[in-house]
């Protein structure tokens, strides 16, 4: 029997998200892409990058981290990327960035895989912001019109752009997102609270590159006459190729610490959790559409289903699914809809 190409790829890791606790800005802050200033000097780094399949494969050649800070008004990001090959040639807002290499953010403010933002940046501070109805995988439409209003970069370069000779030892940036601009996708189009979590990601794209008359160009791979594809490094690998699995980025939670001196550790919420459980019929629906061509209402049929033992109720169409269940303290419905969305009700 020939292969099947499944559509949805099962992620080759755990549910294990990075949990950071997003502090308050308490020091007036001042861009210009310099990361090693007083604004920054309280929130923690993020742990360094891992290649996209997760930290079983080979460790990235460069280290890559990120900090969080936030107030009433912003959504403050930094990160520091190491590394001697510093080069950027898109410079049109919107264009494709990640043909550079570049650093990405990706938020979704209310955790049910869709709506949510996508961001990038490259070393001359050239960026692409886009909203995405849902993940590709899902048919999803990138919308790139939609821009964040307010947004505001910069970049520091501890070296030269575009100049292998130079003494090149890393690049940073700052990104100022005002929540004015983000909060229409968020949980009662609103703000966060503190105690509340968003899911957001980073990653940073590198290609392989050597140096010609001065320059930086891509390698080539003989086999293939094309350039070698690029590395996908991220803070919370999503297992596949693909950083468009929201359902396994980082929980990011909102900590109002200007009022007491200390800092409250979170953890994945058991809502989270069952969600995940449920996810794991959605790969298992797809996979068993991409077989017999047609979704099931028949539990024991899926394969790798993860469920916990939990009473899990499946309805299915001629062309669509849902799957719910009650949440750990029985107060809500989580339900998984066959379109990739995630939600609570009750």
């Amino acid at each position: 029997m020939k292969p099947i190409n499944y559509r949805i790829p099962m992620p080759a890791v755990p549910f294990n998200p990075p949990v950071y606790v997003c502090q308050r800005a308490l020091e007036p802050f001042q861009l210009d892409g310099n990361i090693d200033k007083t604004f920054w000097k309280a929130a923690p780094f993020t742990t360094d990058f891992v290649d996209i399949q997760g930290e079983h494969m080979q460790k990235p050649r460069f280290i890559t981290k990120a900090k969080m800070l936030w107030d009433d008004e912003n959504l403050y990001f930094a990160a520091l990327l190491e590394g001697n090959e510093i080069w950027a040639n898109v410079t049109g807002r919107d264009e494709v960035i990640f043909n550079d290499n570049d650093f990405e953010i990706f938020i979704d403010p209310d955790s049910d895989t869709q709506k949510y933002y996508e961001f990038e940046m490259n070393a001359r501070n050239t960026v692409w912001d886009l909203l995405l109805t849902k993940a590709y995988r899902d048919m999803g439409t990138p919308i790139n019109g939609w821009d964040i209003k307010g947004l505001k970069t910069a970049v520091h370069i501890n070296g030269k752009l575009n100049d292998p000779s130079a003494d090149n030892k890393s690049w940073s940036v700052e990104v100022v997102m005002p929540f004015a601009a983000l909060k229409e996708c968020a949980y009662e189009t609103r703000k966060p609270e503190s105690g509340e979590y968003w899911r957001i990601n980073f990653s940073r794209v590198q290609w392989l590159v050597e140096e010609k008359n001065g320059e930086f160009y891509k390698k080539i791979d003989k086999n293939t006459n094309l350039p070698y594809p690029e590395d996908n490094w991220v803070w919370a690998p999503t297992g596949v190729i693909n950083i468009h699995y929201p359902e396994l980025w980082g929980f990011v939670f909102f900590e109002d610490n200007s009022k007491d001196s200390g800092v409250k550790e979170y953890a994945i919420p058991k809502d989270e959790r069952i969600k995940w459980q449920l996810r794991t019929v959605y790969y298992a629906e797809h996979r068993y559409w991409d077989e017999y061509g047609c979704f099931t209402a028949d539990l024991s049929v899926l394969s790798d289903v993860n469920i916990d033992n939990r009473d899990i109720k499946i309805e299915v169409t001629t062309n669509t699914f849902e799957a719910s269940c009650r949440n750990e303290d029985n107060t809500k419905d989580i339900i998984i809809f066959s379109d990739g969305r995630v939600i609570a009700v009750g």
